[in-house]
């Protein structure tokens, strides 16, 4: 089996890789720069871009399942940048799937398509698509997500897909999430927000990479094409107290100082308003989006993912946690 992985070269993606590798699966990966340290393990690395159809088209050519991993993430930045990226990228992989016959499409999603600002609380697949986006990320993605499951057909194209929704992604490797976090901790530049009691979902980068691949076997019943699936621990956290748990791991003072949710909204539509208005670079250091993911609750449902997929998530948050403070300490 040949499998295409877009983004192979990122956290999840990598994952992702090592495990088809391991299966004997033979992978390609297609990303905008060259992955040398996976060319040594024997892939093969295409450089391109997912806005570039042909570059898209080509680069699947007689593969037989696409892993569509590469996205434009963040909170923060352009609409047009996010919807070429996350929605016209997504396009030409569908596009090229069906002109190349490729038959198996696992989309890598997000909770965030649900986003509506309100507590999201054990809900299932059946909680409908979000509104009032205040996150370009989540709004694209919602809409690539709908692009996705709308083709599966496979009575007609013989395009079976599926989307996941794996939640806040750590583990060893991540250069977002947790160096953030640590970055702004020891900065003193992070506060609770809200009452510090609500509750998230998680997922250790293994399980989530396991999900993309229980995934691509579960594709070949059809009766589990053209749905999302939401991936995590199967047990949220409370997120401040997780977070303080990590930061005690790592001799990193322990976060006390609290913002209201009111008032981090206030400031994060100041911030928001700011950068906009002198068109600064970076992102604002509180957001209206940002300021509601951290103080509500988030957490949801993945009996579907177990029941339909297999997936049960292998690796525990405290074997999770053992193996990136020991990580952090060597480095």
């Amino acid at each position: 089996m040949k499998v295409l992985v877009t983004g192979g070269g990122g956290f999840l993606g990598r994952y992702v890789v090592n495990k088809l590798l391991a299966s004997g699966r033979d992978v390609r990966v297609l990303g905008r720069s060259d992955q040398p340290e996976l060319r040594s393990l024997g892939v093969d690395v295409i450089q391109g871009d997912l806005r570039d159809a042909a570059a898209v088209l080509a680069a699947s050519k007689g593969m037989d399942v696409i892993q569509h991993i590469a996205a434009k993430a963040g909170v923060w930045g352009c609409w047009g940048i996010y919807y070429r990226t996350n929605v016209w990228g997504t396009q030409n992989v569908l596009s090229a799937c069906k002109k190349n016959g490729i038959n198996r499409l696992v989309y890598t999603s997000t909770p965030s398509v649900a986003f509506n600002g309100e507590a999201l609380r054990g809900v299932d697949e059946s909680q409908p698509y979000g509104r009032g986006w205040l996150c370009h990320y989540a709004h694209t993605k919602m809409l690539a997500e709908k692009e996705v499951l709308e083709a599966n057909d496979p009575n007609g194209s013989g395009l079976r897909t599926i989307a996941l929704r794996p939640h806040l992604i750590w583990g060893v490797g991540d250069n977002h999430l947790i160096p953030r976090v640590i970055d702004r901790a020891k900065k003193g530049k992070l506060r609770i927000v809200g009452d510090g009691m609500n509750k998230v979902d998680i997922v250790h980068v293994q399980n989530a990479a396991d999900a993309q691949i229980f995934a691509q076997d579960a594709l070949e019943i059809e009766e589990n094409g053209g749905k999302a699936y939401f991936i995590s621990q199967g047990q949220p956290v409370v997120l401040w107290d997780w977070i303080n748990d990590l930061l005690d791991r790592l001799g990193i003072p322990k976060i006390e100082k609290r913002i209201s949710l009111g008032a981090a909204y206030k400031l994060g539509a100041v911030m928001e308003g700011i950068w906009k208005a002198f068109r600064l670079s970076g992102e604002p250091p509180m957001t209206r989006f940002v300021a509601t993911e951290l103080a509500k609750d988030h957490f949801f449902d993945i009996s579907s993912a177990r029941e339909k997929l297999g997936y049960q998530p292998k690796v525990t948050i405290e074997e999770g946690l053992e193996e990136l403070v020991e990580h952090y300490k060597q480095i």
